[in-house]
């Protein structure tokens, strides 16, 4: 890798690190082909240098090394397979009107279930950093998400790969979208556009309804992933066991990777962040039945990870308090913890996994 002057950058370089601005925001991500417009961009936002790949980097044989010391390419290999395919899964969704059911479950089956057996799974899909806002993408890491914490409930095997594919299909109401609502966060739509956003619970809904080989589960998890234990989401306001298991868990999934995954305009956010949203909302408008089990076994996941603080401290994850702690006792060395729970002025903004 080296350092570039934006002044020098030329379209088809490939940056090597993510670009985030004081503030930690995305501007663009590590493997970005940069563009005309991208560099006009850095240019306007007065970043004066950048980090591109080198010759080496980009060379065969490079490549063929990294492949055999990156602890996470057979995953990535295995999910860039799996991408391609439900993209051509949505892109016939959007061309026929119908989801092809049959594909579809042998994606689940044959692809996705795999990867949700992973035992990194949870770090290799944060370090997977996608900028994509498509509606494919997402879906794909809300099925092995929705898939992991099936297992970690200890769902039956026919129950789990029924509850990946209601993660894969849950937002097939998003397929008529405009690209630019995509790239919205919903918190900042208004007025027409979030209309049209709520309407794709019931869009996606009316999709599979007409499916006789889906079951009711995978259906309503269309229509009620949105909806919150205490009554406050939508479409309808449905309350505790009137939303479906499904759906239940889908929406802790959906939860988890729209906020872990990078996205242009938007803080960079740790699992941390994820971790202490779904604990402070577990007994309110998310089900602990789903919460518990999916935050004990990812809280002991990354104990042992090391972490960058917002204050610069560097340590070592040591431990979470108490099972409904919402944050971790972080070890800057033998003699000093520091427990976040304690200090809400401080974050995690960057970790390394184990």
């Amino acid at each position: 890798m080296r350092a570039v002057s934006v002044d020098d950058l030329k379209p088809g370089m490939i940056l090597a690190r993510t670009i985030v601005n004081p503030d930690m925001i995305v501007v663009l991500s590590e493997d970005t082909l940069l563009t005309k417009a991208h560099i006009t961009r850095l240019t306007f936002l007065n970043i004066p240098v950048v980090y591109i790949k080198d010759e080496y980097e980009l060379s065969q044989n490079y490549q063929a090394v990294s492949a055999i010391f990156n602890r996470s390419n057979a995953f990535v290999k295995d999910y860039q397979g799996v991408v391609s395919e439900a993209e051509k899964i949505f892109h016939e969704t959007v061309q026929t009107g119908h989801v092809p059911v049959a594909q579809t479950r042998d994606i689940v089956n044959n692809a996705i279930r795999p990867l949700t057996r992973n035992s990194g799974v949870i770090d290799y899909l944060y370090e997977l950093n996608h900028l994509a806002a498509d509606v494919y993408n997402h879906s794909l890491r809300v099925s092995i998400l929705a898939g992991v914490i099936a297992k970690w409930m200890r769902l039956d095997a026919a129950t789990t790969r029924d509850i990946i594919l209601a993660g894969f299909l849950h937002d097939v109401g998003k397929t008529h979208f405009e690209q630019r609502l995509l790239d919205k966060d919903v918190t900042n739509l208004s007025g027409a556009d979030y209309e049209t956003y709520i309407q794709h619970t019931v869009d996606g809904h009316h999709m599979l309804n007409g499916e006789d080989n889906l079951s009711e589960g995978v259906k309503l998890t269309a229509l009620q992933h949105h909806e919150r234990m205490d009554g406050s989401g939508f479409p309808f306001g449905s309350a505790g066991e009137d939303i479906n298991l499904y759906a239940r868990i889908v929406m802790v999934a959906d939860i988890y990777d729209n906020i872990t995954t990078e996205k242009e305009g938007k803080i960079k956010q740790t699992p941390f962040t994820a971790i202490a949203y779904l604990t402070e909302h577990m007994f309110s408008t998310l089900d602990p039945e789903v919460c518990v089990p999916m935050l004990t076994r990812i809280k002991d996941a990354f104990l042992g990870s090391r972490v960058i603080l917002s204050n610069g401290q560097k340590g070592t994850i040591a431990a979470y308090p108490n099972d409904y702690a919402a944050h971790p006792v972080i070890e800057i060395t033998p003699k000093e913890l520091i427990n976040l729970n304690d200090h809400p002025e401080l974050i995690i903004t960057e970790y390394n996994p184990k």
